[in-house]
C-alpha cells in the first residue's frame, strides 16, 4: 500500500527561544517523513525574515519547505525582488495568498486577489515554483456566495496553482463537496485538507470564529463543558480530528496537511493512530 504523504505547517517565531524550540520540535515531527513543511506569513508580509529564516533552516535540515507568500499592498517590484529571494535560497515550493490587509494600509496593492500573484510568478518563472493555493471547504468568510467563493478558486487554478491546501474543517462532507464542485468547473488539481489539533479549547473556537470554518455544535458544546480540564480536551480533541481523518483517508484524500501550532505531540499522535506513524 502507498504511504499517504504528510505536509506540516509552522510559523515563524519570534524569538531565540522560540527559534531552538522550533528547531527541537521540527527533528521529532520528521519521524512523519513529510513531503515538505510550510511556513506561514503575518499580515502584509509582517514576519517575512522570521518565515524566510525557517524555511532555509527546514531545507538545511533536508527536507522540502515552502514559504507562503501574501501579495496584499505589494507591487510588481517587490514580489520580483522576493521571487529573486526565493530562489537564491532554493526556494522551489510557495504557498500563494491574497492575505489580510493589516491596519494602517490603505489600499491592496497592485495585486488584488491571490490569482494576480499566481499569473504573475508564473509569467516571471515559468514553472520554477510548485505553488500552492488557499481553498475553503466551507466558503472564504469574505466571499458574497459559494459560487463566488468557487470562482475565485477556479480563477487561481488557471492562473497556475498546482495543488490546494484547505482551510481546516470539521466536516468531511464539506470536504468532499468542494472537490466534486471543483472539479465540475474544470479545477482538478490535487486538494489536500488541512488538518487542526484540537489542544486548546478557546484558542480553536477563536480560530473557527476568526477563519469562518464551522465547529459543529456538538464538538463546541463538549469541549465547553470541559472547562479547564486540559486533559479531557486533548484526549477528546485527538479522538475526534483522527476520526475525521479516517473518514477523509477512506474517502482517498490525496494526502494530509497538519497545521502543527509549532507542537509535536498531537500531530505525532494522530498520525500513529492513522498508522501514518510508527
Amino acid at each position: 500500500m502507498k504511504r499517504l504523504p504528510i505536509s506540516l505547517e509552522f510559523f515563524p517565531p519570534k524569538t531565540p527561544e522560540g527559534v531552538e524550540k522550533l528547531a527541537v520540535v521540527r527533528q521529532k515531527l520528521y519521524a512523519l517523513k513529510p513531503e515538505f513543511c510550510s511556513v506561514t506569513y503575518g499580515a502584509g508580509g509582517s514576519t517575512q525574515d522570521g518565515t524566510l529564516a525557517a524555511v532555509q533552516a527546514i531545507l538545511a535540515e533536508g527536507v522540502d519547505a515552502a514559504s507562503h507568500f501574501t501579495c496584499i499592498g505589494a507591487n510588481r517590484e517587490s514580489v520580483l525582488a522576493k521571487i529573486e529571494q526565493f530562489k537564491a535560497a532554493g526556494i522551489k515550493r510557495i504557498v500563494a495568498l491574497r492575505g489580510d490587509l493589516p491596519s494602517g494600509y490603505g489600499g491592496f496593492g497592485e495585486f488584488r486577489y491571490a490569482s494576480d500573484l499566481i499569473a504573475f510568478i508564473r509569467e516571471a518563472t515559468g514553472h520554477h515554483f510548485h505553488i500552492e493555493v488557499a481553498s475553503y471547504p466551507e466558503m472564504h468568510p469574505q466571499a458574497r456566495s459559494p459560487q463566488d467563493d468557487l470562482n475565485a478558486y477556479l480563477a487561481k487554478v488557471r492562473a497556475g496553482a498546482n495543488s490546494s491546501i484547505t482551510q481546516f474543517f470539521f466536516n468531511a462532507d464539506a470536504y468532499f463537496r468542494f472537490v466534486d464542485e471543483a472539479r465540475k468547473v474544470g479545477a482538478d488539481i490535487p486538494v489536500v485538507p488541512g488538518i487542526m489539533p484540537i489542544t486548546n479549547s478557546a484558542g480553536i473556537i477563536r480560530f473557527a470564529d476568526n477563519s469562518g470554518a464551522e465547529i459543529p455544535r456538538w464538538i463546541r458544546l463538549r469541549l465547553q463543558s470541559y472547562g479547564d480540564d486540559v486533559d479531557s480536551i486533548k484526549a477528546f480533541g485527538l479522538d475526534v480530528v483522527t476520526a475525521l481523518c479516517e473518514k477523509l483517508i477512506a474517502g482517498g484524500v490525496p494526502a494530509l496537511h497538519l497545521y502543527t501550532m509549532n507542537q509535536s505531540v498531537a500531530p505525532l499522535e494522530i498520525c500513529r493512530r492513522l498508522g501514518l506513524h510508527a
